[in-house]
């Protein structure tokens, strides 16, 4: 906190809590810090590996040897600590191997400064002489170690997968493990004008669903999304369905903020019901015109709509989420639209084969 003298001259205050440290024992607390992120996980590497028994906020147990799943559950408050976790993060957002094996090295490299900072020798000398070893290290992976890869070639690209695999606790079902982790990526791979794309977050999805033996693991080429139809009598199994995605309730409007309604006879509670229905059916109406097999929306679909729908022998599924709506917008060539009143021919979406509803695992 600044505050000024009478001279002009400010006087810094420090808050009785406040510590600054710096020098070498800065420097020595870092090296330590970074070594015991590293020790945490060092007998998690290898394909002997022990697994790390975690528990989560709520109380579920978590068995892993992924370095990232194990850090992401450690609170640290040292900065150096800090930057090592962060380390990991971007090693599995950029490559999603090597998480563990990162955080060793990096804590090995820090380890082998220590002597050096003892000697009195300064952290910038330290630092050129690592970019030296980087740079012959670059050299000797792209002419020693590397192997070039060929991304047509089955057998090539399904041994590094194995390798990714080998650590973790797959060992058993190996085959099965690595055919779902390509035919996973291969299902999302999109190829236009010679740009290619691989977006795993977005429309990459793993459901746990419990019951089951790991030989029931299936990747299914579409979207699976846990829920059922809103009407019991709608159907749960079309053929080429023509589908519209909405972002808007199949429901009456309630008003945002206080609404008071003035009523003087018995007649005009009947006038204000019909006004709800008008517009529920208007609604419904602008949907069957289309001729859709099926529509999901993000928001509620009510009681009244549900009825019109089903008449019109349209089904529906409601309070979908946004990734699952993206995803099926992807999957059937459907446009999101936010009002019934937007809706136009081409929103329709005509790619998917098959809709249907079945009882898997519990």
């Amino acid at each position: 906190m600044f505050r000024g003298m009478p001279g002009g001259q400010p006087i810094i205050i420090l808050s009785k809590n406040t510590k600054r440290e710096s020098g070498h024992h800065v420097q020595i607390g870092n090296i330590t810090a970074t070594k015991t992120i590293a020790d945490v996980i060092r007998t998690s590497l290898g394909p002997r590996a022990m697994l790390k028994m975690l528990m989560d906020p709520m109380g579920g147990i978590v068995m892993t040897n992924d370095g990232n799943a194990i850090l992401r559950e450690i609170t640290v408050k040292h900065p150096a600590a800090k930057s090592m976790i962060e380390i990991s993060r971007t090693q599995d957002e950029e490559t999603g191997d090597g998480t563990t094996s990162v955080i060793v090295l990096a804590g090995e490299v820090m380890a082998a400064a220590e002597p050096f900072l003892e000697q009195k020798m300064h952290p910038t000398i330290i630092i050129q002489a690592y970019r030296m070893a980087l740079e012959d290290m670059i050299v000797w992976a792209k002419e020693k170690y590397s192997i070039p890869i060929d991304a047509k070639n089955e057998k090539e690209i399904e041994t590094v997968v194995r390798s990714c695999l080998g650590t973790k606790m797959l060992g058993k079902w190996m085959d099965l493990a690595v055919h779902i982790a390509m035919s996973a990526v291969r299902t999302i791979a999109i190829e236009k004008d010679g740009y290619k794309e691989i977006d795993i977050k977005r429309y990459c999805r793993i459901e746990k669903i419990p019951g089951g033996t790991i030989e029931d693991c299936k990747v299914i080429k579409g979207v699976v999304l846990n829920k059922d139809v809103t009407h019991p009598k709608m159907r749960r199994r079309i053929e080429k369905p023509r589908i519209i995605l909405l972002d808007c309730p199949l429901e009456y409007k309630k008003g945002e903020s206080q609404t008071s309604l003035e009523i003087m006879k018995e007649e005009d509670i009947t006038k204000v019901l019909e006004q709800e229905e008008e517009a529920i059916r208007k609604q419904c109406d602008e949907i069957i015109l289309l001729k859709p097999d099926l529509i999901f929306t993000e928001k509620g679909v009510s009681d009244l709509a549900q009825h019109y729908l089903h008449r019109a022998g349209i089904t529906a599924i409601r309070r979908c989420k946004k990734t699952d709506n993206n995803r099926l917008a992807r999957v059937t060539g459907a446009t999101i639209v936010n009002d019934t009143c937007d809706l136009r021919e081409e929103d329709v979406g005509t790619q998917a084969d098959l809709f249907e509803i079945t009882k898997i695992g519990d």
